[in-house]
Parts: structure tokens; C-alpha cells; sequence
């Protein structure tokens, strides 16, 4: 089941990239601008109850009898008043008549999508978890398969969201019948003092959301604004990939955040964490992204309806996103370390000046320079949060930060550089064939500076053999 869940991101990667080759960039960047839009209004719109419910049903199981039919409707409502304000904000920004409808359209299959994950979450909570990931899978295979069913019968940006429109519906009716038949029908019964009572303790969770929805949203819905929607689908083509990417580090840094929490008041032990998992987040991406450097234009090969032009300026897009994340895998950690701490708060302040700041810049430069400029701006403020991350773990949390180790991770991704540009310049080998040398100098790169150490994996060895 995990193996089938890995596999579904790469392949709705491809599939996105074909779709948007047959769509064409313009209606493509429209549509992701407006999946932008509503996506960080449908985060928000939940609320925290997710969370929140799967963590009460866990440890109450009388929670879902007492709190649920008053939480479902809550839930429903929420929906309905985030599709309003969806509207709303598209209206203010500039959308009229078939933008908007395709707004409302996409939103509502995003909403009809959270509501599912959170009657999910009451399978989560009574460790039905072998059939949440049945249902997780059948949820991305099903649409998956909608979609490669409309390709032979001609894509249409109508089709296209028509169809997520409908495997939203079809998942939720399911899950829906689910929960009923597991745990009773749940009748509904609104009281006001209960729905206060949640909302008091999730709200935090929207502000949080919010925040960095935003910082992850706002340079698509800007670009279709500012530039055009045909640079929005530029800027598309290149951040599916790093999205792709970035999915081992929101896996991987969940698991140091709980680390981090359990070892609050104890420094020693939170430095021994953070050194150790500045390799297992770091290491892995300092080869991907050395790939896209060099290679990143055959990621871009399902695009035969572009010319050579349109892909080469998603390929320099793609190469500045990719330093962007880069620099997430050196010191995305250290925002999981803060967060643990009592130092959430400036945390999130200073999210909300990242945003602000990217604002400003995409105003004064998306105009002109379009997906370029966004992908600039992003790197831009990811450097800018990243500096301030290391000096609040330094100084404020009093954790000392690895700068041999960092120096180290460098030197191999620098040395990896070096050595894949002397191959591109007097080798000339096929791209696969490169891909697999500069992989094979990048493993004796790692022990040879020191990063990992050939003791360490001989006892992971002997590890395995032994279980």
C-alpha cells in the first residue's frame, strides 16, 4: 500500500504534464491559478478539526457519539461558506463569468475532497488504518484513471475539471456510507455552546494553515493576475516537479518535529537530532538537485506541443525552483526544531513577513518578467527565512548549529557540480548514462568528506542482517 501510494505522485505528475500539454499553457496556468486560489481558502476552511477530531476520537471514544453530530454540520458549513468566500475573492480580484464558474467548479471539488479527508480521519482515529489507505489510494487512482479516460476522447479544460468534479463526489457519497456503516448513523443535532467550544481550540490552526498556504500559493494566482496565464502555466510546468520533490521532506520532517517536541528541555539531545537529521533530509536532495541543474530539460519530454522556446523557460524555471528547494533540504529542519519550541510564535511571524515580502516583489517584477521573476522571488524568500531559522536556533533556542557538517554538504554538492560539468563538457554522454556516473561520484563523494561515515553503515548493515 505505501509502494502504491509513492507510485501515484510521480504518475500524476506525468499525467499533469501531458494533460497540460494538450490543454495548452494559458488554459493550464488558468486552471492552476484558480486550484491556488482555492486551495488556500479550502485549507483554511477546515479549520483544524481534522486533526483535532482524529486526535479526540483516539483518545475519546465517546467523543464521536457526543461531539460529531454537532461537528459533521460544522463541518458542511464551513464548506459552504469557504465556496462563498472562494467567490468572493475571485470577484474582487478580477474574475467575471467563465473564470469564475470554473473557480466555483474547482473549488467545489476541493471542498467535497478535505471533506472526505476528514471523515477519514474517524478511521484514523479507531486505527482502521489498512482501510484509510484503501480508500487514500482508491481516491487518487480513481480520478487518476477519469482523466487518462478522457485523453482518447479529446481534454477540454471543462472535461478536465468536470471530471474532478465527479470523483470528488463519488469518494465523498463513499466515505460517507462508510462511517455510517462502521459506526452508526451519525443524527445531526447543532449546539452552539459545542461549536464554540471546537472552534476556540482549532482557530490557532487556521492562522498557522493560512500562513503558509499563502506562501505557497500566491505567486500562481499572482502571475495569472499580474503577467498572464500563459507564464502561470510555465510557472506550473515547473513547480509540479518540485512539489514532487519537496514530498520527501514534508514526509521526512513530521517524524523530527515529534523528536523535537519529546526533547524540549533538553538541548544536548535536541543538537544530537538536528545533526542527525540534517544528513537523512539533506543528503538525498543534494543529487537531485545537482540532476536538475545540469539535466532538468528531460523532465519536460512529454511536452511535444511546445516549442523549444516554451520548454526552455520552464527548464530555467524548474533550475531556480530547484536551488529553492536546495535550500529548504539544508534548513527546512530548523523551522521543525522552532516550531517544537517556544518559539512557534516568531515562527509564524516570520512566515507572514516571508509573504509580505513576496508579495512586494511579485508586484514590482512579475509584470515584466513573468514566471522567471516568481521563481527568483520564491528563492529570494526562502533564503531570507532560512538565515533568520539558523540564527533563532543558535541564539534564541540555544542549539548549536553543525557548520562543519554544513561546510562538508557543500563541498559534496559543489564537487558534484564540478565533476557533472566536466562530463557535460568533454564527455558528451547521453543524459541517463551522465545521470548514472555523477551518481556513482556522488557516493564516494558522501564517505570520502565525511558525511557518512563507513562505520555507520556497517553497523546498519549488520542492523538488517541481524532483524
Amino acid at each position: 500500500m505505501v509502494l502504491l501510494n509513492l507510485l501515484v505522485k510521480p504518475g500524476w505528475v506525468v499525467l499533469e504534464n501531458i494533460v497540460q500539454d494538450r490543454l495548452g499553457h494559458a488554459a493550464f496556468g488558468l486552471f492552476t491559478a484558480l486550484s491556488a486560489l482555492t486551495l488556500v481558502l479550502a485549507t483554511v476552511s477546515d479549520l483544524g478539526l481534522t486533526h483535532y477530531s482524529v486526535k479526540r476520537v483516539a483518545s475519546e471514544p465517546a467523543f464521536l457519539t457526543e461531539y460529531f453530530p454537532t461537528i459533521l454540520p460544522l463541518r458542511g458549513l464551513l464548506n459552504v461558506v469557504a465556496l462563498a468566500g472562494m467567490l468572493a475573492v475571485g470577484w474582487i480580484i478580477g474574475y467575471r463569468g467563465y473564470p469564475l464558474l470554473l473557480l466555483g467548479a474547482i473549488g467545489l471539488s476541493l471542498l467535497l475532497a478535505q471533506y472526505g479527508q476528514f471523515l477519514r480521519g474517524t478511521l484514523q482515529a479507531h486505527q482502521h488504518f489498512n482501510t484509510d489507505a484503501v480508500l487514500s489510494v482508491f481516491e487518487k487512482f480513481l480520478l487518476l484513471g477519469l482523466v487518462l479516460g478522457l485523453l482518447p476522447l479529446g481534454l477540454t479544460l471543462e472535461r478536465y475539471v468536470g471530471v474532478r468534479v465527479a470523483a470528488a463526489i463519488f469518494t465523498t457519497v463513499l466515505l460517507y456510507a462508510l462511517m455510517t456503516r462502521l459506526f452508526g448513523r451519525v443524527r445531526y443535532r447543532w449546539q452552539w455552546a459545542q461549536a464554540r467550544t471546537v472552534l476556540r481550540e482549532t482557530v490557532p490552526f487556521a492562522v498557522i494553515t493560512l500562513l503558509y498556504g499563502v506562501n505557497e500559493r500566491v505567486d500562481m494566482v499572482m502571475l495569472e493576475r499580474l503577467a498572464s496565464p500563459t507564464e502561470a502555466g510555465y510557472y506550473a510546468g515547473a513547480y509540479r516537479w518540485v512539489d514532487a520533490v519537496m514530498m520527501y521532506i514534508w514526509t521526512v520532517l513530521p517524524l523530527f518535529f515529534a523528536k523535537f517536541a519529546g526533547a524540549a528541555h533538553n538541548q544536548q539531545e535536541q543538537r544530537d537530532l538536528l545533526w542527525f537529521g540534517q544528513r537523512v533530509v539533506t543528503v538525498p536532495m543534494l543529487l537531485v538537485c545537482a540532476f536538475v541543474l545540469f539535466r532538468g530539460e528531460v523532465l519536460f519530454w512529454q511536452f511535444k506541443h511546445s516549442t523549444p522556446e516554451e520548454v526552455a523557460r520552464m527548464a530555467w524555471c524548474l533550475k531556480i525552483l530547484f536551488v529553492n528547494v536546495l535550500v529548504h533540504s539544508f534548513f527546512a529542519l530548523y523551522a521543525s526544531l522552532l516550531n517544537s519550541t517556544r518559539l512557534v510564535n516568531m515562527v509564524s511571524w516570520l512566515v507572514g513577513i516571508s509573504v509580505t515580502l513576496n508579495i512586494a516583489l511579485n508586484v514590482v517584477f512579475l509584470p515584466r518578467y513573468g514566471a522567471i521573476a516568481a521563481a527568483w522571488n520564491t528563492l529570494f524568500c526562502a533564503v531570507f527565512v532560512s538565515g533568520v531559522y539558523v540564527w533563532l536556533v543558535q541564539k534564541k533556542a540555544g542549539v548549536a548549529v553543525p557548520w562543519a557538517l554544513l561546510t562538508r554538504m557543500l563541498a559534496v554538492f559543489g564537487a558534484l557540480c564540478g565533476a557533472w560539468y566536466a562530463m557535460q563538457t568533454y564527455l558528451q554522454l547521453p543524459w541517463l548514462l551522465e545521470a548514472v556516473a555523477a551518481g556513482i561520484v556522488f557516493l564516494g563523494l558522501v564517505p570520502a568528506l565525511g558525511i557518512v561515515r563507513l562505520a555507520e553503515l556497517k553497523q546498519l548493515l549488520k542492523r538488517k542482517t541481524e532483524a
